[in-house]
């Protein structure tokens, strides 16, 4: 069953086209990740599916909800947002910072706001003792872990992640991946991760979303596209 669905949205800044007839659908517990050069559309639509933007033309269903018609704060807030640079408050302390969605929808018990931190602080492998510390305190690759614990604290079923291990070292990047994939059979969510590299797309992916000019190129399982790509623009991504 598709926990979200993009069905023929066309989406516009000016006179600038960046999705045209665009559909899409990703399954309840996949892990979708979505390649193409820059300004394809690929954010664009991320930011369509959790209602920060809004098409001109065609629907955009998350979890049997047309976004037309439905609210956008309390869907927002049920829907985890990793992005590259963290979004973390600089101001806040790390728990502060994770239980931040909670405390804004009204829970509000500290106790009960500290004992989640410390059990998403488990869960992205994290020692309880940073719960104190500020984000300037923490390396890169804590401080997305910190995000990530963030992104997970209203206990969404779907999380995005918009290229969310990009500024960190190959390292760094590859224990994260392999941290990622944990997460998401642990919890069973689903996730749309965009990213720029190719083998972080193919070893990530349960689909490939491969786009072009605000259009579908390729959506298949990685060995189709890897050995029967749909057009020479997936040739070359895959060289």
């Amino acid at each position: 069953m598709s926990i979200i669905s993009l069905e023929h949205v066309d989406k516009s800044f000016g006179e600038t086209k960046v999705l045209k007839d665009f559909s899409l659908a990703v399954e309840e517990g996949e892990f979708l990740t979505v390649i193409g050069r820059s300004g394809c559309g690929k954010t664009t639509m991320l930011k369509l599916i959790n209602g920060l933007l809004m098409p001109e033309g065609g629907d955009v269903i998350v979890e049997g909800k047309n976004l037309k018609n439905t609210d956008l704060i309390a869907l927002r807030r049920s829907i985890g947002y990793v992005i590259q640079n963290k979004g973390l408050f600089p101001h806040m302390t790390v728990e502060k910072n994770i239980t931040y969605v909670p405390v804004i929808s009204g829970h509000k018990n500290r106790a009960e706001n500290h004992k989640l931190a410390l059990k998403l602080m488990d869960i992205v492998g994290l020692d309880p003792a940073m719960l104190s510390r500020y984000p300037a305190e923490l390396s890169g690759g804590q401080q997305q872990r910190v995000g990530i614990a963030r992104a997970l604290a209203a206990n969404p079923h779907i999380l995005l992640m918009d290229e969310p291990f990009g500024a960190l070292d190959e390292i760094t990047r590859q224990t994260m991946q392999d941290e990622i994939l944990k997460l998401q059979k642990q919890l069973g969510l689903t996730i749309v991760f965009i990213t720029h590299d190719i083998r972080e797309a193919m070893k990530l992916g349960d689909r490939v979303l491969v786009m072009d000019a605000g259009e579908v190129v390729q959506h298949d399982v990685p060995e189709m596209i890897l050995n029967h790509p749909a057009s020479d623009f997936v040739r070359e991504l895959i060289k």
